[in-house]
């Protein structure tokens, strides 16, 4: 009877594995807010201890020139939902943006919330078989105090079956519990969708964290789909009070770093952990083999003049709200069971469009052919079999005609191979970048190659004229 039980056993197991081994597979995407590029030890922090996300980079895929397709949030957060540039859909600032009543330009009539005529990847799933679950940041409605203008735009209306801390705010009031800024008014709109409990000590990147495992579990039968888009590391600094203690502790030793925030280097190591959970999680259920793993950001890291940002995107230029590299630039790191072989380094460029028409085709999800037609993305399957590889495309594009406070003002941007181009509306100024050589950006070569800054400019302004991208209009 004991060796029946076994066999039985056996067979059960078989059983499973065979039916798992016949289902599509399971996508996890972790999208990171302001996470810069260097924000990681394996992408050369001096500071930031990361061993989990260092661990996933060497099991998958690392791409060394991986950009965001804005260098704020909300255009990049509706570019993964529909793998169309921002500049196609018109949602090109974070929502609601900011005037400048003075500047010689204002932003055009651009739209503010992610309209539902465009088939997500959470929908194209959806309609696939898929489990689907948003955790965390969405920002992608309309901003209003009534809620009946709001909750249409919510996750759970564009394909999402669960919807954790999805609302219209872009950032949360406190990263301690209750969430809130005390004696803020409206409490009820801040914490829209967040879960109910909670109590002292408790941390929102942990929380959430805690929602993506129970999704986890509950989904490990069938197909699913996880959108994790962590609330961190954007503002307000609120690190885990015992890892801000052993930052702090750390940074005794006064050693010279680039990174030396001790409450921003908590927030990170807080999403670190995050991660490793996941993974853990998924190890434990026997999902590993069978689940698509991807990390980035959704721009550059926060960094402010005369070092007073929270981080240091250095070599990069700059930071978040900027044109230049430090604005766009984003870590990223795929892990494709069968298909990823362990630390690979990917040098192509690639950029947020790309995930729609890759989870598509890894997943054998045929999605809406009419939508299909304006997706501006390319699969980077190609890439995950032969990281050598370079994409049947010739340039990547920006498209910002907004200020922000981070120093963009109105500007294009083509990133053709090792060459860049800044277009910047006002003045018509540009600016020419060899990136290989230059990747501070610190040397314009546009003076004195006027024939490589003509074909660059051309090309940007033809795509522009292909999506249908608004500039921004004169102040009068």
């Amino acid at each position: 009877m004991p060796n029946l039980r076994l066999a039985l056993a056996a067979l059960s197991l078989l059983a499973a594995a065979h039916a798992q081994a016949e289902r599509p597979p399971n996508v996890i995407f972790l999208l990171v807010d302001d996470w810069g590029w260097r924000d990681a030890a394996c992408c050369g922090s001096d500071l930031y201890e990361t061993p989990n996300i260092d661990r996933l980079a060497s099991r998958g895929l690392k791409f060394t020139n991986a950009y965001s397709a804005c260098t704020v949030c909300s255009p990049t957060r509706s570019a993964v939902m529909t793998g169309m540039y921002p500049a196609r859909t018109h949602l090109t600032d974070w929502i609601p943006g900011h005037r400048r009543k003075n500047a010689p330009l204002r932003p055009p009539k651009w739209t503010q919330r992610l309209e539902l005529r465009y088939t997500t990847i959470a929908e194209a799933l959806h309609a696939s078989g898929y489990r689907t679950a948003h955790v965390g940041k969405w920002h992608l409605t309309p901003r209003s105090d009534d809620l009946s203008v709001v909750e249409p735009y919510y996750p759970q209306h564009q394909g999402f079956d669960i919807n954790i801390a999805g609302n219209q705010w872009g950032q949360p009031g406190s990263y301690h519990w209750p969430f809130a800024r005390k004696k803020a008014k409206g409490l009820r709109r801040q914490l829209q969708n967040f879960p109910k409990g909670g109590k002292e000590g408790d941390y929102l990147t942990d929380m959430l964290t805690d929602h993506a495992i129970e999704f986890i579990e509950q989904s490990k039968d069938k197909p699913f789909f996880l959108y994790f888009a962590y609330y961190a590391v954007h503002t307000p600094l609120q690190g885990r009070t015992d890892l801000v203690a052993r930052y702090k502790e750390r940074l005794m030793d006064k050693r010279a770093r680039k990174h030396k925030n001790p409450v921003y280097a908590a927030m990170v190591t807080a999403v670190d952990e995050s991660v490793g959970r996941i993974v853990a999680t998924l190890d434990r259920l026997g999902l590993a083999d069978h689940t698509i793993l991807v990390l980035t950001g959704d721009n550059g890291g926060l960094e402010r003049p005369r070092g007073r940002g929270p981080t240091d995107n250095a070599p990069a230029r700059a930071g978040k709200g900027s044109a230049y590299e430090g604005g766009v630039r984003v870590p990223c790191f795929v892990k494709v069971p069968g298909l990823t072989k362990p630390g690979g380094i990917c040098n192509e460029p690639v950029i947020t469009v790309d995930f729609y028409p890759t989870i598509l085709e890894l997943t054998g999800t045929p999605g809406n052919a009419e939508h299909n037609k304006n997706v501006d993305g390319l699969s980077l399957v190609p890439l995950f079999k032969d990281p050598s590889t370079q994409l049947a495309r010739d340039a990547i594009y920006w498209h910002y005609p907004h200020y922000h406070p981070g120093g963009a003002e109105p500007y294009g941007a083509i990133r053709m191979r090792d060459w860049k181009l800044i277009e910047f509306q006002y003045m018509d100024r540009v600016e020419l970048y060899h990136l290989s050589e230059d990747i501070s950006e610190s040397k314009d070569l546009a003076p004195e190659m006027p024939d490589k800054t003509a074909e660059l400019r051309n090309a940007l302004h033809a795509w522009r004229k292909r999506v249908g991208a608004q500039p921004a209009v004169v102040n009068k």
